[in-house]
Order: structure tokens, then C-alpha cells, then sequence
């Protein structure tokens, strides 16, 4: 570990515990913009399968990950980069839409125990995004009875492989960065750590050990935008301080598509004027890239005072 870095423990948010864990969940929000959630009903047996999974897709030979592409030009296979040269992902975008992942296990021949291992670790993600985001949004104030606000919200499932060897101890897997998305939801390796947090107010890096069975659930930049600020985006990388393969398993959840992202009217008073402009999920992923900000645009949506 660098100079100061600390090893600790993230919050740790337990599913079976709401709606008492709810403060200390907008707590870590505000403070970490990430916790470690247990007992989120997704089961060990699952997770393992996933993760085994997950392992021997992305051991295919490069012919067959270089099929895995999807229509809108990005979110299929990542190959490794200058700027990341150990990294790789395999991807199936807006994996819930009903012809997502079929096309996504076509393009690699998943066997049918891949295909239904993926399909149950799918669904049950999924489902805990969901949820995770509406205990967020009712737990800032929102009512969503009459309006379940992200229904619809595409979602991305990306598998990522470190390539780690001994002789790259010390380097960077993946750079400092936030997620360009709302919530994202991590099974990081259980064995192998490297997940690093940037704390908002101290400016240093902790260290987040590996906890098996449990889920690492990051704030992208659209929360921060949607919540007027109140929530933070976490700001993280990933170092490479074992020279062994690192894998973990990703669900990302964007913001709509088919309309702009704001913050509602419930979030704005006197005290807490609306602090950025509104947008479409894709069109900030596009303002991301064309300015090249890796830690986040959300400041190029500053509303002037």
C-alpha cells in the first residue's frame, strides 16, 4: 500500500436491518459514497457460480471476446489499453431488455448452465438495484407510490478481468474515476483486493479489504446530480498488490434515456437551490468522453448563481 494509505472498512449496510439501516445508508452516501452491503438475499451458491462463470468466459480466446459488441457503439468487450493494460471486460448492455442477453450468450456460445447461471445472477441484481435505489430515494423524502421513478432505468452487466502478474505489483489496474451512472453494484473478488477509495473530506486513499458474500454498492455521478448534491459520487480505483488474476462482476444502473434526469422538486428550498442542469443518461455519458473527465462532468452542469 502507498504512503498514508489506511486499511478499512467501508460502512457495512445489512439488507435484513431496513428501515433502521436507512440513516446510516445516506450516511455512507454523504460521507464514502459507497458501503458494503450483506444479507442482500443474492445467495453465496450463486454468487460462486457466477464467479466461476464469469472466469471461463473471459478465458476465451480473444477471437471469440472480440464478438461480444452491442448496437450503440459501446459497452462490449473492453480490451486491454495502454492506459490500462492489465484490464479487461466482457459486457451485455441494457441486460434487462428481453433480447439483451440472449444476443449477449449467441455472441460468446454460452453453454445453457452458463446461460442460466448468468440469467438468475441477472434477475437477482437487477432486482437489488431496484430496490437499493428506491430505499435511497425514500430515505431522502421521496414518496413512490404513485411514481416508481426507475422503472425502465437500463442497466449494464459487465464481467472484469485484472491481469495481474508479479511483475506488475504496485501499478494501477483501473484509474481513479467515478461511474458516469446512478448506482453501481460490485461482487468484487473474494481473494484478491485492490479496491481503493478516495475519501471526500480527507483527500486519501483507503484501502477496502475483499469481504466474501457481500457487495461492494458505489454512487455514480448521476446520484449526485439527482439528489442536488446531497449524495457523493465515489471516487475510486483499483492497484494491483497481488500478481494473480483479479475478476469481479459489475452491474451499473444509468439514468433514463428517454427523458432528462433532474433533481425533484422535494430535493430544492430557500436553503438548497437547484444546484445543476438537467440531462439525459446518454448524453452525459457523451459529455463524460468528450471532456475527457474520468472523475466526473457533473460540474460542467453547474447552474451559474
Amino acid at each position: 500500500m502507498g504512503l498514508g494509505m489506511k486499511n478499512v472498512m467501508v460502512p457495512v449496510i445489512d439488507m435484513k436491518k431496513f428501515p433502521i439501516e436507512t440513516e446510516n445508508m445516506l450516511d455512507a452516501c454523504k460521507e464514502w459514497g459507497c458501503f458494503r452491503l450483506i444479507n442482500h438475499k443474492i445467495s453465496s451458491e450463486l454468487m460462486r457460480e457466477m464467479k466461476v462463470v464469469s472466469r471461463s468466459l473471459l478465458d476465451l480466446p480473444m477471437e471469440i471476446k472480440e464478438r461480444n459488441v452491442n448496437p450503440v457503439g459501446r459497452h462490449g468487450y473492453t480490451a486491454p489499453r495502454q492506459v490500462t493494460p492489465v484490464f479487461e471486460a466482457l459486457a451485455c448492455h441494457d441486460m434487462a431488455a428481453p433480447h439483451s442477453l440472449p444476443t449477449f450468450y449467441d455472441q460468446l456460445g454460452a453453454t445453457p448452465q452458463q446461460r442460466d447461471i448468468i440469467s438468475k445472477y441477472s434477475e437477482a441484481i437487477h432486482e437489488l438495484s431496484m430496490e437499493l435505489a428506491r430505499k435511497l430515494a425514500q430515505g431522502l423524502g421521496l414518496d413512490l407510490k404513485e411514481n416508481d421513478i426507475f422503472n425502465g432505468w437500463p442497466c449494464l452487466l459487465r464481467i472484469n478481468k485484472y491481469n495481474y502478474t508479479p511483475e506488475y505489483i504496485g501499478s494501477t489496474g483501473v484509474y481513479l474515476h467515478t461511474d458516469p451512472g446512478f448506482i453501481t453494484i460490485v461482487q468484487d473478488d473474494e481473494a484478491v483486493g485492490g479496491l481503493e477509495i478516495l475519501h471526500k473530506e480527507t483527500g486519501q486513499y483507503s484501502y477496502v479489504d475483499p469481504m466474501p458474500d457481500s457487495l461492494v454498492v458505489n454512487l455514480g455521478d448521476l446520484a449526485m446530480l439527482w439528489s442536488n448534491g446531497r449524495l457523493w459520487n465515489a471516487r475510486h480505483r483499483v492497484q494491483c498488490y497481488e500478481g494473480t488474476a483479479r475478476v469481479s462482476i459489475v452491474l451499473f444502473m444509468f439514468g433514463p434515456n428517454d427523458e432528462e434526469l433532474f433533481a425533484p422538486e422535494e430535493f430544492i428550498d430557500s436553503e438548497h437551490p437547484r444546484l445543476y442542469k438537467a440531462i439525459k443518461a446518454d448524453d452525459y455519458w457523451s459529455l463524460r468522453i468528450a471532456n475527457r473527465s474520468a472523475t466526473g462532468a457533473v460540474d460542467l452542469l453547474h447552474l451559474k448563481d
